[in-house]
């Protein structure tokens, strides 16, 4: 099975921080990639890889960009919580061109989603990829709706999705959260490469963390079926981070986190949820 999928790849967010790194990771593999973002690309557009400016809402814009393309890997949106009206544009609407474009492809979508898509589970849940969402907050809820859109294009469409729920994917673990969340750029990228290049996937979900101990907050997804497993962890640094809280109950209780005690506006705690 070759690495290297046959057609290329869209890559959008690609001048965002997880873009550029997946863009200099799978480059480097020698994919063809297809660039584009609402910013500029700050660095050299790698050899074999083509980078246009375009925004998620002009619908046109992407239907041009996703000709030929194999795979789409969208990163792009808004990616941290803000108010509902700057999230619906990119997030909502531009995640509908991007399905759209998937299927006049017949391109396969890996959503980047986000563990906000779950927030509100608890820690001490150990939550299988099917539970019932509970998005923490704007941004969390549009990636629960874009899960649900990829489901509705699978079923009308045939249209393949691999949803990525994010723990937290950055160089290095900050805090005690991270010792559990924390997802290398090696492991995102592997794990990218398994969903392009799996022959068959079908619509399925995927926990986005590394082989972290403390990580017992998620279970049951589906990357044995892609073929993948985290290889870095957060471990090294507990001593440094174990210590290392936030001291709110709303953002300690919660997978969530700060994005929880955003707005937060109960007079007590809430109580645990029987619906998983």
């Amino acid at each position: 099975m070759t690495e290297i999928p046959a057609k290329p790849v869209l890559l959008t967010g690609a001048s965002g921080a997880l873009g550029r790194v997946l863009t200099q990771s799978l480059s480097a593999l020698g994919w063809k990639l297809v660039l584009t973002d609402i910013a500029p690309f700050p660095d050299t557009v790698p050899a074999g890889c083509r980078f246009t400016k375009a925004d998620l809402s002009n619908g046109v814009d992407i239907l041009r960009l996703a000709e030929g393309c194999e795979a789409i890997i969208h990163l792009g949106g808004v990616s941290v919580e803000r108010p509902f009206e700057e999230i619906i544009g990119p997030n909502i609407r531009g995640l509908y061109h991007i399905y759209e474009a998937a299927r006049r492809e017949k391109a396969r979508v890996i959503f980047a989603s986000s563990n906000h898509s779950v927030g509100f589970h608890e820690r001490t849940d150990n939550t299988p990829a099917d539970t019932q969402f509970l998005p923490d907050g704007y941004y969390g809820l549009s990636k629960a709706y874009g899960e649900l859109m990829g489901r509705m294009y699978w079923f009308k469409h045939g249209v393949e999705s691999v949803f990525i729920r994010i723990g937290s994917a950055r160089e290095e673990p900050i805090d005690a959260r991270m010792l559990a969340s924390w997802m290398s750029f090696g492991d995102l990228s592997s794990l990218m490469v398994r969903c392009v290049v799996t022959p068959k996937v079908g619509c399925v979900a995927v926990w986005g963390a590394s082989k972290n101990k403390a990580m017992t907050w998620w279970r049951a997804d589906a990357r044995e079926a892609l073929g993948w497993a985290p290889v870095d962890s957060a471990d090294g640094f507990s001593a440094q981070l174990q210590g290392v809280l936030s001291g709110d109950p709303v953002q300690e209780r919660y997978v969530g986190g700060g994005y929880c005690a955003i707005e937060y506006s109960r007079d007590e705690m809430a109580p645990s949820w029987s619906g998983a």
